[in-house]
């Protein structure tokens, strides 16, 4: 995977080579002791593959992104000691390992995201962040005061440029957009850095990756400079990490790559020029098409089951129970369910009432049997009965509407969570991005759960995933993929009832939330203006009910959640 001696035009006697490792790790959020174990294991196989240096990712110590947690007593402490601690078992093996550290200048925040190389028992030396990104899901200046933008160290007679995520995102390139008016890589470059070291905790969304090799590759063949990029893996919360830590040479070329959505280890061994020698020219990638992150929907599914998966196993959760309807939504949660914890671990429970048809409770059954997960029916008939009597005399004289068609989302809701008090379960909520974008969805009914796994994923994306589940074999009956979308919550009941057809509600999503286009935009856009006005305004009322939704695990560039802050109490109203 790496260049011989014999692939490079540089004289031998005037090379530097260095072995180094890329360890793209999946830590959890302040489980110190467990981080830096993860960390020492991963150094022990970086000594047997015979690195001289190791490479962590950004807050490999604390995990990635720590929010208010810094502001506990003791976290940032103990890291520190993690820190020393690991220093000095680095003799003959060094390592750049990210963490956080105080600011002691008395000035500014009271922390800075570090990085630290340790080598010969010791710290060596010390990198503040420079450019702190306040956008999307980042909130970084609320902790950390920056530091200097170019910190060069010498290890092994080579120069290394020492950089964390964020400081390699503004190339000088006019086609990116610019937010900081440092380039930290630039000035990397200009103070001699033979190789640059970047360090990272940079969330997936479907197509990053090939923003970020692009990225990469531009910051090398600018500067002619090798890059090694450590990236981190693994869901935190609502965020997913998908690794692809790579090393890059000066001509743009993959050296190294790790695999995608997985922890691994990549080992480079990195030809640097000898001052004055002249750029080293690597071969041709030296990594096999096989071994390149996923693309597309293939992405898409595995940053799932990885952001799922991880959801459970760092809450504490071996189990998880879900309503199955015999529609696409549970149908793709249920999939995704079994593949990231297995299908002895997910119960899946259809509760039919008079609206729900046979096929629907068939459909359900077969996928479940297909999965191999817990089955079971609970119907709620004679509790939606119950209620709908309770309600009877109150509601006198009314005309029946959503209030009645809630009852029922509510009941379900009400058993799924006995369920999951009762055994321990979490419960996952089914909903997709396009329902809680237009508040389809019911408050303490089908918005129930812990995580929303495909609540970042449009309608038609629903139905790509779960036709790229059946591509090997029909695990999703096809009646489901054919059947028109319904909520069975009236007789003869479809989405389209009340909604407009889902590619152009997942158009009109993907520009007013994901692209910010206003609604101006919307109609210059050729989308018919009474269609626009009734979207924007479903979109903007349904604010209250996505605040109270379950957390959603981002995969595109604008999730509902914590990247987008609207308020619930205002009053502008661009379609009225």
């Amino acid at each position: 995977m790496t260049p011989s001696p014999a692939d490079l035009k540089i004289a031998p006697e005037r090379q530097i080579r260095m072995k180094i490792a890329l360890a793209q790790t999946n830590p959890i959020v302040g489980d110190i002791g467990g981080n830096a174990e993860m960390i020492r294991r991963h150094m022990a196989c970086a000594r047997r593959q015979g690195a001289r240096l190791v490479v962590f990712p950004e807050l490999a110590l604390v995990g990635y992104p720590p929010r208010d947690l810094l502001l506990k007593g003791g976290l940032v402490e103990a890291n520190l000691a993690a820190l020393e601690s690991l220093a000095a078992e680095t003799h003959g093996l060094a390592a750049v390992i990210g963490y956080v550290d105080r600011n002691t200048s008395g000035v500014g925040r009271p922390f800075h995201n570090a990085l630290a190389l340790l080598d010969g028992g010791r710290i060596v030396q010390r990198k503040f962040k420079t450019l702190l990104p306040t956008y999307d899901v980042f909130d970084e200046t609320r902790y950390f005061e920056p530091g200097p933008a170019a910190v060069v160290v010498e290890i092994d007679r080579v120069r290394l440029g020492l950089s964390v995520c964020e400081d390699i995102w503004n190339p000088d390139d006019p086609d990116m957009v610019h937010l900081y008016r440092e380039d930290p890589i630039r000035e990397l470059a200009r103070a001699g850095a033979q190789a640059v070291v970047n360090i990272s905790a940079s969330p997936f969304v479907l197509g990053k990756h090939a923003t970020r090799l692009r990225l990469v590759r531009l910051q090398a063949a600018t500067h002619g400079l090798p890059v090694l990029y450590c990236n981190q893996v693994g869901g935190n919360d609502e965020l997913i990490f998908d690794g692809a830590s790579m090393a890059v040479a000066p001509d743009g070329r993959l050296m190294a790559q790790c695999r995608d959505f997985e922890e691994d280890m990549a080992v480079v061994d990195l030809p640097v020029p000898g001052r004055g020698a002249g750029q080293a020219v690597a071969p041709a990638d030296a990594v096999p098409a096989e071994a390149l992150p996923r693309q597309g929907v293939a992405s898409l599914h595995a940053a799932l089951v990885l952001g799922l998966g991880d959801y459970c196993r760092k809450c504490g959760f071996t189990d998880a129970v879900l309503g199955l309807s015999g529609g696409i939504d549970s149908a793709l949660v249920v999939c995704l369910a079994a593949e990231a914890l297995g299908p002895d671990h997910v119960t899946a429970v259809a509760m039919p009432s008079r609206y729900s048809s046979a096929q629907s409770l068939a459909d359900a059954k077969c996928l479940a049997a297909n999965l191999g997960v817990r089955f079971e029916t609970v119907a709620i008939d004679a509790v939606h009965r119950a209620y709908e009597q309770t309600l009877h005399d109150i509601f006198s004289g009314l005309a029946p509407d959503a209030a009645e068609e809630n009852v029922q989302a509510r009941v379900r809701g009400a058993i799924l969570m006995a369920l999951s008090n009762k055994f321990g379960w979490l419960l996952l909520a089914t909903g997709n991005k396009s329902e809680l974008a237009t508040g389809y969805c019911t408050l303490y009914g089908d918005m129930c759960g812990g995580l929303a796994p495909i609540g970042d994923v449009p309608k038609l994306m629903v139905y790509d995933l779960s036709r790229y589940i059946n591509r090997t074999r029909e695990i999703i009956p096809e009646a489901i993929l054919t059947r028109a979308p319904t909520a069975e919550l009236k007789p003869n009941q479809t989405d389209q009832d009340t909604l407009p057809p889902y590619d152009l509600v997942d158009r009109i999503v993907e520009l007013y939330v994901e692209q910010q286009v206003p609604l101006e935009g919307l109609l210059a856009a050729g989308i018919d203006a009474d269609t626009a006005r009734r979207m924007v305004r479903m979109i903007d009322r349904a604010e209250y009910k996505r605040r109270q939704a379950a957390p959603v695990l981002k995969v595109t560039s604008r999730a509902f959640g914590m990247g987008r802050r609207m308020p619930i109490a205002q009053r502008y109203r661009p379609c009225e």
